[in-house]
């Protein structure tokens, strides 16, 4: 059989494949492996996005196992030549057991480390202030929704890496969290450094009792159990029946400040778990007994794209709404503590309604408080 063969088209072909192979150096290699495929990171990534991975690597670590990796480090040392260390910091913990409940120490040094800065661009996260907040006051500040792992409230409120000195000059945040973790031996100096606080009424209590104002508490309303719709897409929030920061507030004469985090729920995806599934029931009843939640949670790798727990470049934007100001109450009653609660919807709703269409949401699109 005669094959006839053209120059041209021949040409043609060979000028295409060197143009693939040019384009694909450098870029994701795909590999199979089975029938999954796995999308690998390029060989020749920009030193600061390097450093990104590595400042987000570096604090999903610490969110997940920094505490039991502190607990079980604190038994071992106890069966070592060392066990005089644990014996040492145990006696400092019994004298220092109520510092978290009582603002904690927050470090200056740690807040303004560059670390936050790549953790803040590897997203990015920003901060966005639609409100003057006078320092003369003191603040609960409303964070929805929770996300997975809380990033932009810990970005935002916990380190200076978005500005939040320099947007509200004279206010100093508190992050409040599961008193479970300052039960950790070394981990709750280090989330205390952080500015994080029991999440309980007395360790709130005590920073908005205080003369002066300069405090914005920021309590991330809807909790752990949040963390379970923390689905790409989604904006439900546990809300309806959330009335306990309501009457914080009302007790010590606060105003309440309404944050909304766009972005929140993209940086994960999450396992299916609808209400009504096995898997729900039994992720309720686990939050139900320990008091975390666990999100069956996935996204991307450190070298590769199609697994793993690093969060995706994903944008997040924390908007800051307008203070409300409420009228100290030390016995507000239920039809005084349901007004609030509404008016503090309403407002919530109107932040989300007014930003939207900013950060890619459909008009059609509108908050779900359960």
């Amino acid at each position: 059989m005669k094959v006839d063969f053209d120059p041209a088209r021949s040409s043609v072909l060979c000028t295409e494949l060197q143009l693939l192979r040019l384009s694909t150096a450098g870029s994701v290699r795909p590999f199979a492996s089975g029938s999954v495929m796995i999308d690998f990171a390029p060989a020749s990534v920009p030193l600061d996005r390097r450093l990104q991975t590595a400042a987000v690597l570096k604090w999903v670590f610490c969110f997940l196992a920094l505490a039991p990796c502190c607990i079980v480090l604190f038994i071992y040392l106890l069966f070592t030549r060392f066990w005089l260390v644990c014996v040492l910091y145990a006696t400092w913990w019994f004298v220092d057991w109520d510092t978290p409940s009582r603002g904690g120490r927050k470090s200056p040094f740690l807040c303004r480390l560059p670390l936050w800065n790549y953790m803040r661009d590897y997203f990015p996260i920003q901060l966005v202030k639609t409100a003057e907040l006078d320092p003369r006051h003191n603040y609960i500040l409303g964070f929805h929704p929770h996300g997975v792992l809380v990033t932009g409230a810990f970005a935002n409120f916990c380190t200076q890496a978005t500005g939040f000195g320099q947007l509200f000059p004279g206010l100093k945040s508190y992050l409040l969290m599961l008193p479970l973790w300052f039960r950790a031996p070394f981990f709750r100096d280090y989330i205390m450094c952080a500015g994080l606080i029991p999440s309980d009424k007395d360790s709130a209590s005590y920073l908005l009792r205080r003369e002066g104002g300069g405090n914005a508490v920021v309590i991330v309303v809807g909790g752990a159990l949040e963390a379970l719709d923390a689905h790409p897409g989604a904006h439900t929030l546990l809300l309806a029946n959330k009335k306990g920061f309501i009457k914080l507030a009302m007790e010590h004469g606060a105003s309440l400040v309404p944050v909304y985090s766009f972005g929140e729920n993209e940086v994960f995806d999450q396992v299916p778990n609808p209400h009504g599934t096995w898997l729900r029931w039994i992720q309720e009843h686990l939050q139900s007994i320990m008091g975390i939640s666990l999100p069956l949670f996935h996204a991307r790798g450190v070298f590769q794209y199609s697994f793993g727990l690093v969060p995706y470049r994903k944008p997040i934007a924390t908007v800051v709404g307008k203070p409300i100001r409420v009228k100290k109450n030390q016995k507000p009653s239920a039809e005084e503590l349901d007004a609030v609660h509404q008016l503090y919807m309403d407002e919530l709703a109107q932040l989300f309604e007014e930003h939207k269409g900013k950060y890619g949401i459909s008009e059609d699109t509108h908050l779900i408080f359960q």
